[in-house]
């Protein structure tokens, strides 16, 4: 069963977002998608300081498998990217909702507004069952 935390917030394209500090939120796949896509190889993600809305393509996950987009949850400004995972795309196996995280955006709108607009954690559970 796929692990999915109740203090973050869910896209029904299996993203996570994570509140940081302020209006940024850090932004990674599920424990249940990287189950799907299995061994991950190679992420590629949008330049810092690329404008994105919520459902744009803002790169894709490369595994053994497939090649997969990654799709923006949030609007906003992409303020940090992971590079950890140039070398070590594994991290979102082994880690998706600590060290395999993949981008931080700055929201353009409010914190409430946003995270409203996504699934709960329950909701999520539904998604996925």
């Amino acid at each position: 069963m796929s692990e999915i935390r109740e203090q973050l917030r869910y896209s029904d394209e299996h993203e996570w977002v994570l509140q940081t500090e302020g209006r940024k939120l850090l932004v990674g796949i599920t424990d249940h998608a990287q189950g799907q896509l299995g061994d991950i190889v190679f992420v590629e993600y949008p330049e810092v300081g690329a404008v994105v809305s919520a459902g744009d393509s803002i790169g894709t996950i490369e595994s053994v498998k497939t090649v997969s987009e990654l799709y923006s949850p949030v609007s906003g400004r992409i303020t940090k990217v992971n590079s950890t995972l140039i070398d070590q795309p594994e991290l979102i196996n082994s880690e998706p909702y600590d060290g395999g995280w993949i981008v931080e955006v700055e929201l353009e709108e409010g914190l409430e507004e946003a995270l409203g607009k996504l699934l709960t954690a329950e909701a999520y559970a539904e998604l996925i069952k």
